[in-house]
């Protein structure tokens, strides 16, 4: 479904990512892992369609889309949940998640989207009308989520999920992207809690220094000695 192939990605004149390529498949859960300034959230947002690669390709279900806009992106069933949530806080819940869904195939199946995403989550559902700022940090996370699936994508994209949530909540957002692979959308992560991604992933990549440095399936990963110093305080 999704192919980084050799990307070179550059702030200015200052190169971070270095001829990254992995591959994620229909239906998995793939996690990219590695410590922070590692190149993760770079690379999501090279997918995006934000930044641009210098170099390589990036394939999305078999069309090339380095050069292809970010919001035309979401069209074709890319979608990204970003880090630190970006909700409008001065809109309610509900208009936040209708922005996931302005064109196109979501915006006629809104409505429909809209009640999976409140049985995803039924306190959205209690709270549709209060201002998304009015909301705790795990309630904000739900709406984020809620809003990328507003899209109908065919594989979302989660940028740190987990940041600034108590560690019941953080379980509780793991539990919610596992259903969502569940549903059939294929998910992509970025995280620092390295425990739960590998759990949750069937294969992941780990990320040093703009490169990928190991890759396996989460299991694999979880018992290797390198990730277990390095990532999990072993």
């Amino acid at each position: 479904m999704l192919e980084i192939k050799n990307i070179d990605v550059f702030y200015g004149d200052v190169q971070v990512v270095f001829d990254v390529a992995f591959e994620v498949k229909k239906g998995e859960v793939v996690a990219l892992i590695g410590a922070n300034g590692a190149g993760k959230s770079t690379t999501l947002k090279t997918i995006s369609g934000i930044l641009r690669p210098r170099n390589g390709e990036i394939v999305f279900d078999g069309i090339t889309i380095n050069k292809i806009e970010p919001y035309k992106l979401i069209e074709k069933g890319l979608a990204l949940c970003p880090e630190a949530r970006r909700l409008f806080v001065e809109m309610t819940v509900e208009e936040n998640l209708d922005m996931g869904s302005l064109k196109g195939e979501a915006k006629k199946l809104r409505e429909k989207t809209k009640e999976m995403v409140f049985d995803f989550f039924p306190r959205l559902k209690e709270r549709r009308r209060q201002l998304a700022g009015t909301l705790s940090g795990g309630e904000q996370q739900m709406v984020a989520i809620g809003r990328g699936l507003m899209s109908l994508p065919k594989l979302l994209m989660f940028d740190e999920p987990s940041l600034g949530l108590a560690p019941i909540l953080v379980r509780e957002i793991f539990d919610i992207i596992r259903k969502i692979r569940e549903e059939g959308t294929t998910v992509l992560i970025v995280e620092q809690n390295t425990k739960q991604s590998l759990s949750i992933a069937d294969r992941a990549y780990v990320m040093e220094t703009g490169k990928i440095a190991l890759q396996g399936t989460g299991r694999e990963l979880l018992n290797d000695e390198h990730v277990k110093k390095a990532y999990l305080g072993v």
